[in-house]
């Protein structure tokens, strides 16, 4: 029966830094090496390292005996949202898993440290030892990290050994960054204490100091040495390029992957296991990378070099380990295979010594060594090497040396150009899925979004899962993608410490994923993300932002449609209660009985859903009567007011003077319309309206404005259409100058219609209008029917060009009888 494999989880705050991706480095490789699956959580230390250690809600408490068989914690990274006690806590709370810690020592825990006192003795020990300084500064770290009181320890050691003061006035703090390495640099700086060197905790407060040591005016290393702590990255490439003492930091995360491993196994391993460090030499303490004096053993007298390799090959062996900096542990035997190869070279195996310091380099790049420090190996070489007999030509060699030279100047180049062009490609890809997260405005987008974007980052094996309950403890698959492309999720919700859905995890193949939380950064966590471990840590980084971004927007989204549609609804509601009065408004205003003498009358008004402000009127006077049409603009119960302020002032004004001119009822009935609806109920609704004041011999006056009347001639047969002239009511505060009346007359068996723009405008399937020309061609071809019929086949013509319109329909038919 074959038996499982083991996984291991291992924890930390990001994995952006240099100090996180070297430590990551070295566990992905251990654990490569010992065939074991690899789980890579980080993202949230703030809200997981809480003192209370019955609490196991937080993100990394999800690592569990479920998914892992033992648990490393970075706990250097994660020290500085808690102290000591909480870091004992937060490793304990994982039993009985066994746990093991990295960078910071914890009573119970077996745990891994570098020798950080060491670490900052042997920087006094050189500055002071080598370069003669005797006022050293120190910028410390934060007094929660136990590694910056080790170093600070180690400090004041090295000074008390050799009798030079601990001035207080040359000792500040900083927090691990930059900004709080200037402060700190500052704050020694406006003291006034002379000094000669200084030593930081860490490089990127070491680098800060340099960078304030400058605006002074102080030349480094010519006026103060400095040198750091950590040998990040960027060390070697700063002008000038900074001293510091190197970390065998990959080394570290391959003897946690062991010690996690033999703890699972059963074994017994050390409580604390110290790494040794050692002094990278670079300019800013005035050394800089050297095969000379500072680092080799004083020369032989001239005359005896060069020599054959077998003359002196242990020395040799010896000056070259020494000419490069090196992590301890890495590259085991190099010097030695290089001479063997050489003596091979000198030999007759031609080719094979550049063979074997191709291979070297390919090593020294896998572990991280900079390249060019080989060319200082090359200078050793050719100044002490000749080839055998004694008495062979040394300028034989120089063009081994010289394609030597071309070699780790080309790959030093390689190297260089491949870290930026992977650095670039990563923030192209970065910055084209930023684009898209920050748009993604619900969870379908965002899977679509998943489906493109990741395997543009290199990833191909992803699990999303969001939490289904309060509680979380349960987790409801959202994207899953195998293989680069997309899968379709199940739809069960499984336990949140299983991480992934059910296979997932722990398939026949060793895995290394990484683990992120989908949160909007402290305030809300949405579920988990599970993906393979093949990308940028740029990306994980951005990926672990942008998802907890995508999906509190989608929620916020979400949140606001329902807002909105609840809005709506209650508008909705709103509107159709406003409408329902409107609507008995309108239909209550209808004047009941049609009778004017001299004419066959009739009329029809039909509300829409939205009830508008059509109006008609029918007033009979002694000798004729008055005819009104009229269109508030808008909807609901404010156009079903105006229009019922219009008809009470029409019925008012017509009934007090039946023989009034219609542009004098038109011009002041505007002026109390503006008045009521501008200054008392502030709005902004006008109305169109035409006033006809009929006379029994056919005489009709009419003023105002509204859709053209149409008369259809009994003799003619034909319709002719007829204007208005005049401007809206409620527009404008005076209107006279505009107003005119205007007169028509009707002959006997004349038939006048009125109507409403909800007659014309009616849009049929294709948005064509119903029109005027269509209602003048229904009206000629039943001129001598009845007026019901010409209102009804109206009607009919209106509904089956547009089965549900929008506007009121208002029509009023008048056929002439001339007096006998």
């Amino acid at each position: 029966m074959t038996r499982k494999r083991r996984t291991i989880a291992f924890l930390v705050d990001n994995v952006v830094g240099d100090y996180q991706s070297e430590l990551r480095a070295g566990v992905e490789r251990a654990a490569e090496a010992h065939d074991v699956n690899l789980l890579t959580a980080f993202g949230d230390p703030s809200s997981a390292l809480r003192p209370d250690e019955t609490d196991r809600s937080t993100f990394y408490h999800l690592i569990g005996p479920d998914t892992a068989d033992g648990v490393i914690v970075a706990s250097s990274t994660l020290s500085g949202y808690g102290g000591v006690d909480v870091m004992r806590a937060f490793c304990r709370s994982f039993a009985p898993l066994p746990v093991c810690s990295i960078g910071m020592a914890i009573d119970g825990v077996p745990s891994l440290m570098v020798d950080n006192a060491l670490g900052s003795e042997i920087s006094v020990a050189h500055l002071a030892d080598e370069h003669g300084r005797r006022r050293i500064a120190y910028i410390g770290g934060p007094s929660s990290s136990e590694e910056a009181q080790l170093r600070a320890g180690g400090y004041r050691r090295a000074l008390a050994a050799r009798a030079l003061p601990c001035d207080e006035r040359l000792v500040a703090v900083g927090a691990f960054t930059i900004p709080t390495g200037r402060e700190a640099m500052r704050e020694i700086v406006a003291r006034g204490a002379e000094f000669d060197a200084v030593v930081a905790a860490n490089d990127k407060m070491a680098l800060a100091a340099i960078e304030v040591l400058k605006a002074e005016g102080l030349r480094i290393p010519e006026d103060v040495l400095v040198c750091g702590f950590d040998d990040v990255g960027i060390a070697r490439f700063t002008k000038p390029s900074l001293t510091t003492v190197h970390q065998p930091i990959k080394r570290l995360g391959g003897m946690a992957v062991s010690t996690i491993l033999r703890l699972i196994g059963g074994e017994a391993v050390p409580a604390l296991e110290l790494a040794k460090v050692e002094l990278t030499q670079r300019e800013s303490c005035g050394c800089g990378y050297r095969a000379g004096d500072a680092i080799l053993p004083p020369s032989p007298p001239v005359q005896g070099y060069p020599r054959p390799v077998s003359d002196q090959r242990a020395p040799l062996e010896s000056a070259l380990r020494r000419s490069v900096a090196i992590p301890i542990g890495a590259l085991d035997g190099w010097a030695g295979d290089l001479l063997t190869a050489l003596e091979e070279e000198l030999a007759g195996d031609r080719g094979r010594f550049l063979r074997a310091l191709q291979a070297l380099l390919d090593e020294a790049r896998r572990e991280g060594v900079l390249l060019d420090q080989f060319q200082a190996v090359i200078s050793l070489l050719r100044e002490r090497v000749r080839p055998a007999p004694a008495g062979g030509d040394a300028a034989a060699l120089e063009p081994l040396w010289h394609a030597a030279r071309l070699l780790i100047g080309s790959e030093s180049v390689h190297v260089e150009g491949e870290q930026r062009l992977r650095v670039e490609l990563a923030a192209i890809d970065v910055i084209y899925g930023a684009r898209g997260f920050a748009a993604c405005l619900s969870l379908p987008v965002l899977k679509g979004l998943l489906a493109s974007e990741l395997p543009r980052m290199q990833l191909s094996h992803v699990a999303v899962s969001l939490y289904d309950d309060a509680q979380r403890a349960s987790l409801r698959p959202l994207f899953l993608m195998d293989h680069g492309r997309e899968v379709e999720a199940p739809p069960l919700s499984f336990p949140a410490r299983r991480l992934a859905p059910p296979g997932f995890l722990g398939g026949a193949e060793r895995s290394s994923m990484v683990v992120l939380p989908v949160a909007f950064g402290d305030v809300e966590t949405f579920g988990v993300a599970v993906l393979d471990s093949r990308a940028s840590a740029m990306s994980y980084d951005v990926l672990r932002v942008q998802l907890g971004s995508a999906v509190k927007a989608a929620a916020l989204h979400r949140e606001v449609v329902r807002e909105v549609e609840l809005r709506e609804r209650l508008e909705q509601e709103r509107v159709r209660q406003e409408s329902h009065v409107a609507a008995r408004i309108q239909t209550a205003l209808v004047p009941k009985q049609l009778s004017i003498e001299g004419l066959e009358l009739c009329a029809a008004m039909q509300p829409a859903a939205e009830v508008g402000g059509d109006y008609y009127d029918v007033l009979a006077t002694p000798g004729g009567g008055w005819l009104g049409i009229g269109d508030v603009a808008g909807h609901g119960l404010a156009a079903g007011l105006i229009m019922l302020m219009i008809q009470s002032m029409v019925s008012a004004l017509t009934s007090n003077d039946p023989s009034a001119s219609p542009a004098r009822v038109v011009v002041a009935l505007n002026k109390a319309v503006y008045k009521n609806v501008r200054g008392r109920l502030d709005r902004d609704e006008h109305a169109t309206l035409l006033l006809l004041r009929y006379e029994r011999s056919g005489r009709v006056t009419f003023a105002g404005a509204h859709d053209d009347m149409i008369v259809c001639s009994a003799r003619t047969r034909r319709c002719t259409c007829i204007a208005s002239s005049g401007v809206w009511i409620g527009a404008l505060p005076e209107i006279g100058a505009m107003t005119r009346d205007a007169e028509l007359f009707l002959e006997d068996g004349d038939v006048l219609v009125l109507y409403s723009d909800g007659v014309t405008e009616a849009r049929n399937a294709q948005h064509e209008q119903f029109g005027l020309e269509r209602l003048c061609a229904i009206i000629e071809a039943v001129q001598t029917a009845p007026v019901e019929v010409i209102r009804d086949r109206i009607l009919e013509a209106v509904e089956g060009w547009c089965p549900s319109p929008d506007d009121d329909i208002t029509i009023v038919v008048a056929r002439y009888r001339a007096p006998e």
